[in-house]
């Protein structure tokens, strides 16, 4: 083996075991250092969960999907929006930034009751800045 392919074949070695090793790291975080994830399912014509209360600058994952048709998950106060496919999942890592109350809506039509599909998500402070 010549010299150029023994560095290579070393090189990829060495990258192969920074990358599991960083999997493994992330893994092996403890539960409370992960995002939370939460499930919203759409359907004609509204989401369920309608409301979430989240703590601001705590990361969740929001996993949409539709159980029926092409929808939409726009929540214009942060700037997110998503396609939510029929059957498939679609993952979106978002973190609140504001306190308050946010509307999020469907903004792709999805027929006659499609203009009062909407749901709120309320951000709170966090409870130790609370007290």
């Amino acid at each position: 083996m010549n010299f150029r392919r023994r560095t290579f074949t070393i090189g990829a070695a060495v990258a192969v075991l920074g990358l599991t090793s960083s999997a493994r790291y992330l893994w092996a975080q403890a539960p409370a250092q992960r995002p939370r994830a939460i499930k919203i399912v759409a359907r004609r014509f509204e989401y369920t969960p309608s409301h979430l209360t989240l703590k601001k600058d705590e990361p969740v994952v929001l996993e949409l999907t539709s159980s029926d048709v092409l929808m939409g998950f726009n929540l214009p106060d942060f700037n997110l929006r998503a396609d939510m496919v029929p059957d498939k999942v679609t993952h979106v890592l978002f973190v609140p930034d504001k306190t308050g109350t946010f509307t999020f809506l469907c903004d792709i039509f999805c027929g006659s009751g499609h203009e009062n599909m909407q749901g709120t998500i309320t951000v709170v402070a966090d409870a130790a800045a609370e007290g």
